[in-house]
């Protein structure tokens, strides 16, 4: 064999044809078309059939709009989820739904009509909902293909609607469940109105945005009091909603105040004494004389009149004063004007001193036409309206009871999220449940009179009480939930608008009892599960009340239910209907249908509560046993995402650019549990992060290349890096299936991403080069590096699958064309290897710190490679192939690190330098005999 040999034909490189450059925005819909050609969904059933079930049941998004990068993450981390305990061997379907009534679909039909200067309440109600069904509708179709390219896997072909005539008769069939059970009243209470869209809104469908408003300081004069020297004074109100003067009742003062009454320009003020030089300054008054101070308690039995009494009456009652908890001295004058329409405190308070409701402010937010200040007149929520210069301050100013105003006072103040305008605290008739009132317990079978004695009597108990037997991710979830419904009032379950489930509910005109019917309600049901909503219907009355009731006797109620009774009652259709086989229980089973909802922070207040509540009220526990809930996502500078600010990103647009894994990447390395960031150069490091996985498996398809099984060797005849590396591997299996087990899929990216960097790339790959491309075929060493390859390969393949759903398909068909989905999968099985664990660790510091002596030499041109150093490292290293483990020449003892340049040479083929090489060129003894083996073969 001579010198000037080319030996390159006789290394056993990698060879495959899974290219470097993903290409995924053109490859992905590919793989999508296959999969849906050849049904993943139903053969995945099909192979989890008879498997224990997990049940993640999914909250519906809103079909109005294209996805934005809150959904994308969303359904991402939920598919993660499913994806996992599949991958576990767990039966776990995906049916994907939508919410299809209420606001934000009939606003949006709205808008449209609008555009074409059309009026909604001059069209007939039936075709009306036909367009926001056709409308919901349409989007759903966009929606799901929009989804789909994420690669999220489900039962894309059947989801649930909520518009869906069967979903329809059933949340009706639940609120009829409310109805038999005592759990619904209608009564008037202050909700948060919206003049706008003239309905009563859920917390859910508010946000709080900062605005400026007029602050006024009105006197109302005192006409009677215990201490005689008040008598004729004047009490002080502020506050930053003008237009409820004209609905005040009352004078709400703290007990344990202090007061004092003050003289201003030769009048008399009854003002909180902390308050004072604020009030002070508001009036612009240079100076003011103290008179007497009072306790808040002596002022018992204290009337004024109301500002405008000369209008006469309601105007010209007496305006009682009336203590209240509530009332602080942080801001204003320590004294509160009460108008019971338009507040919880104020309707609270005036309600238990016999002052009711006077509903003055009309659904569109004027004063009715028949009241006597301002009528006809508003909006009330328009900042003119109210403006120093508003009719309102006018009025009150002529009348000299206009202390102080002013449009400078910056506060936040609720908004309807779908208009964006604000809303109103405003009194109607309404239908609620109640929260406190106590309601026939829901006992399994066999319990008995101490088990009902001791379950939650109330709907908050039993909310509470679910609670603290639901599992949260984050724990934080529990006490954020737990807060809100321990202070949560009544849930207003009314709304007035067209689209959406009707309260099927006929009321007695006498007695103002719900009836109660289980023939009528039984043909209710009926009609809506073949008509949908449009049955309910008033010229169907007499005949779903039937013979036994007199059509005459009962009004036909016309609100629809809040959108969130809809969402809340979907695990009844979805769960339970038998519509969806695979998400059936086994018979027998009692508690939560689902094992897990998922959506984000917001929906504690949203459809985490009002599933909860549905399901406390009707069956006695929550539908779910646990709840995860991810943060916003916001820019790159932590900005909340605006399209008024410019700086939103599309999914959409993401996919097109980088392809829906690199996008799953992200979502699944960010601690999604928190606010977390996007933008390029985020997705920049995302995109270099999916590389190196992709290299790593593009080196082992290239290493495995003509891999049989006659190749593999058991793991006690491996050498001790391959057991160190199926060790490793092992520890890194242990990881991944705690991080499924508590949806820690940062933890998971994170791991699985060092473990191919670090254990892989860096070490184990590096190491084997020489071995996998210079050993013989027959080799131990090399046979045992495949076999790990092999075992690394399966196992990599299936723990990234999950999360790059389109590359894993590709890797597992570059190796096997033809033998299914990698999808089809169950977790690896890792062969069990033990290694002295504090040996290897001590081993790759040591491979470390020589690293770190050999770069200076590298880049001062001593050493071209580290193939070219003599290591001298310290006489109590471990022992282990040192020269094998460091990639050098040859290794000595001594005293401490140091590098050299070798004097051996170097062979010809491995390129490594060796003492049994005799000249530059020629070969090491292991790689002549490879050689030979191979020029004997090919001979």
């Amino acid at each position: 064999m001579t010198q000037d040999r080319d030996y390159r034909s006789t290394v056993f490189l990698p060879k495959t044809e899974f290219p470097m450059k993903a290409g995924l925005p053109l490859k992905e819909p590919g793989i999508l078309a296959r999969w849906e050609q050849d049904n993943l969904y139903r053969a995945l059933r099909d192979a989890r059939s008879g498997r224990a079930k997990f049940i993640l049941h999914d909250g519906p998004p809103y079909a109005n709009g294209d996805m934005h990068i809150g959904h994308a993450l969303n359904h991402i981390l939920k598919d993660m989820v499913v994806r996992t305990r599949s991958l576990k061997g767990f039966d776990a379907p995906y049916v994907p739904g939508w919410d299809c009534h209420g606001l934000p679909i009939e606003w949006k039909v709205e808008e449209e009509y609008r555009k074409k200067k059309k009026n909604k309440d001059e069209v007939p109600p039936r075709e009306f909902r036909a367009e926001c069904r056709a409308y919901a509708r349409g989007w759903v179709d966009v929606q799901r293909e929009q989804l789909k390219r994420l690669g999220i896997n489900g039962d894309w072909d059947n989801p649930y609607l909520t518009m869906d005539f069967a979903a329809e008769a059933t949340i009706v069939r639940e609120l009829m469940r409310f109805a038999e059970t005592g759990q619904l009243y209608r009564g008037a209470k202050p909700v948060m109105w919206s003049p706008v869209e003239k309905t009563a809104l859920a917390e859910a469908e508010i946000e709080y945005e900062d605005i400026t408003s007029t602050q006024i300081d009105v006197a109302f004069e005192i006409t009677d009091c215990p201490d005689p020297d008040l008598i004729g004074a004047y009490a002080v109100i502020w506050t930053t909603t003008p237009w409820t003067i004209p609905v005040n009742q009352a004078i709400a003062y703290g007990k344990s105040i202090d007061y004092f009454l003050i003289e201003i320009a030769g009048r008399r003020y009854l003002v909180a004494e902390p308050l004072i030089e604020a009030f002070v300054a508001r009036t612009g008054a240079d100076r003011h004389t103290a008179h007497f101070y009072i306790k808040g308690a002596a002022l018992e039995g204290t009337v004024a009149r109301h500002p405008m009494h000369a209008l006469g009456g309601f105007f010209a009652r007496p305006r009682p004063f009336l203590a209240g908890d509530f009332v602080t001295t942080e801001s204003g004058t320590g004294l509160v004007h009460m108008s019971p329409d338009h507040g919880e405190d104020d309707f609270a308070l005036c309600k238990a001193h016999g002052l009711e409701p006077v509903f003055a402010v009309e659904g569109d937010g004027r004063y009715r036409d028949d009241w006597l200040w301002l009528a006809g007149q508003g909006s009330v929520i328009n900042p003119k309206f109210n403006a120093p210069d508003g009719p309102i301050c006018t009025a009150l100013a002529d009348v000299g009871a206009l202390v102080a105003a002013s449009a400078d006072y910056r506060h936040s103040y609720p908004h309807s999220w779908r208009s964006k305008a604000k809303v109103i605290y405003r009194c109607t008739p309404q239908w609620f449940v109640p929260m406190d009132k106590q309601i026939p317990p829901i006992l399994p079978e066999g319990a008995d009179d101490l088990d009902a004695m001791l379950a939650p009597r109330t709907l908050r108990e039993r909310a509470v009480a679910a609670i603290k037997a639901t599992r949260f991710v984050p724990e934080k979830g529990r006490n954020r939930l737990g807060a809100m419904v321990e202070g949560r009032p009544d849930w207003v379950l009314s709304r007035q608008r067209a689209w959406g489930v009707p309260l099927t509910l006929f009321v007695h005109r006498q007695t103002g009892d719900v009836l109660v019917d289980a023939d009528v309600n039984a043909r209710i049901v009926a009609a809506i599960a073949e008509e949908g909503v449009d049955a309910w219907d008033e010229a169907r009355a007499a005949e779903f009340l039937g013979p036994d009731h007199a059509v005459d006797d009962y009004e036909r109620v016309t609100d629809i239910l809040d959108v969130w009774f809809d969402s809340g009652s979907t695990h009844a259709f979805v769960l339970e209907s038998g519509r969806w086989p695979d998400l059936l229980r086994p018979a027998g089973y009692t508690g939560p249908l689902a094992d897990l909802y998922s959506e984000g922070s917001d929906q504690h207040r949203g459809w985490f509560q009002s599933s909860l509540l549905e399901g406390c009220a009707t069956r006695g526990h929550a539908p779910y046993k646990a709840v995860l809930t991810h943060g916003f996502t916001m820019d790159a500078k932590g900005m909340k995402m605006s399209k008024s600010l410019g700086n939103t990103i599309s999914p959409i647009d993401l996919m097109r650019d980088y392809g829906a894994d690199i996008l799953r990447l992200w979502a699944l390395s960010v601690d999604f549990t928190e606010d977390h960031r996007i933008g390029k150069e985020i997705l920049a490091g995302v995109a270099d992060q999916y590389r190196k996985l992709r290299n790593t498996f593009r080196y082992l398809l290239g290493a495995l290349d003509g891999f049989d099984e006659a190749e593999r060797v058991p793991v006690d005849a491996m050498p001790e890096l391959e057991r160190y590396v199926l060790a490793r591997l092992g520890a890194l299996d242990a990881t991944l299936a705690q991080a499924v087990e508590y949806f820690d899929f940062n933890t998971y990216v994170r791991a699985l991403s060092d473990f191919c960097n670090e254990d892989l790339s860096a070490f184990y790959f590096d190491i084997r080069k020489d071995s996998l491309y210079c050993d013989a075929p027959s080799s131990p060493a090399r046979r045992g590096c495949r076999t790990v390859f092999d075992t690394l390969f399966h196992a990599l393949v299936r723990y990234a699958a999950p999360v790059l759903v389109f590359t894993a398909e590709e890797v597992w068909g570059t190796r096997y064309p033809g033998e299914g989905s990698v999808h089809l999968l169950e977790w690896p099985v890792v062969p069990a290897a033990t290694v002295d664990e504090a040996r290897w660790q001590a081993l790759r510091a040591l491979r470390a710190t020589v690293n770190e002596a050999i770069e200076p030499l590298r880049r001062g041109k001593v050493l071209g490679s580290s193939l070219e150093a003599e290591v001298t490292v310290a006489d109590d290293a471990p022992d282990a192939d040192l020269a094998e483990l460091f990639i050098t020449s040859v290794v000595t003892r001594g005293d401490a690190v140091h590098v050299a340049k070798t004097d051996h040479h170097k062979c010809g083929r491995c390129w490594r330098h060796l003492p049994d090489v005799a000249e530059d060129g020629a070969l090491c003894v292991r790689c002549g005999d490879v050689v030979a083996q191979i020029d004997g073969i090919e001979a």
